[in-house]
């Protein structure tokens, strides 16, 4: 099936000079992205009543989606997991997820007829204030996520990203340096666990050689990031969670996505060391 090009010429020139791109009013507000606010809503209503939490939620409105979610995490923070797994399988976002705009942009910045979806690799992330133990570090998402190399992050949030709420934070154009071997536990948070608990040999003067980008950003907005740039969850500084989704894509014609056969990471339930030992240090 021969699908639209739908970046311009500048656009796939700057992916692929930084290895990524930020779109602007990428969605459609009122289409695509309320449908999962309120989906939001409604699940953190019904979890305020499972638990008795004595707290009315605001009216809904696109701009308070979240409320009684503070209160939720406050009563135990075990609750802001159900909440963060229960939203994987609302309809709304996964509509989202399998819109076909995602893979009109694989085939056209991957020239390919056969783009792919990472099982597990998609979900609503739920990053809440002054918490590091689930705060992404400096990462490839290849590491994490696998399929196949040259994979790509749909990232979009759900709340304007301001500073102080800290927007993704990228290493410009250190996909072009390829893979950076790993090590399975981050001595520095050893409470970090799976993908969190990953860090780069040498880091801190490995981030050092790269223009850290941090793009502000608000709900319909999209930002592309390729799956071997270098980049990190920003922190959290504000008194609100920041909620962003992140959808991932491969292509099932990249060599050392057919040579592993597009197996997953983390979430598929396998080990670096065995699908890629040469990434372990």
């Amino acid at each position: 099936m021969e699908l639209k090009s739908i970046l311009s010429k500048d656009q796939v020139n700057q992916f692929f000079k930084d290895g990524f791109l930020k779109i602007e009013s990428f969605y459609d507000k009122q289409k695509d992205i309320e449908p999962i606010q309120y989906h939001i809503y409604c699940i953190i209503g019904l979890l305020l009543k499972k638990y008795n939490i004595d707290f009315q939620q605001l009216p809904y409105s696109s701009l308070d989606f979240d409320s009684g979610y503070q209160e939720l995490i406050a009563a135990d923070r075990k609750i802001g997991g159900e909440v963060y797994d229960a939203l994987k399988h609302v309809p709304s976002f996964l509509r989202l997820v399998c819109n076909e705009k995602h893979d009109a942009i694989v085939a056209q910045l991957r020239q390919t007829t056969l783009p792919g979806i990472a099982n597990g690799g998609y979900g609503i992330r739920i990053d809440n204030p002054k918490e590091e133990k689930y705060r992404a570090g400096w990462h490839q998402d290849y590491t994490s996520q696998f399929r196949s190399l040259d994979g790509i992050v749909f990232w979009s949030p759900l709340i304007k990203i301001t500073e102080e709420l800290g927007p993704v934070q990228l290493c410009t154009g250190s996909h072009k340096d390829g893979l950076v071997p790993v090590h399975a536990q981050d001595p520095r948070y050893p409470d970090k666990s799976g993908a969190y608990g990953l860090v780069f040999k040498d880091e801190a003067n490995l981030v050092r050689r790269y223009p850290i980008a941090a793009p502000l950003s608000e709900p319909g907005d999209l930002i592309l990031i390729d799956y071997q740039t270098i980049h990190a969850s920003g922190y959290n500084n504000s008194n609100r969670s920041r909620w962003s989704m992140q959808m991932r894509y491969f292509n099932y014609e990249e060599p050392t996505g057919i040579r592993i056969g597009w197996k997953g990471s983390f979430a598929a339930g396998n080990a670096i060391k065995e699908i890629h030992p040469e990434l372990m240090f």
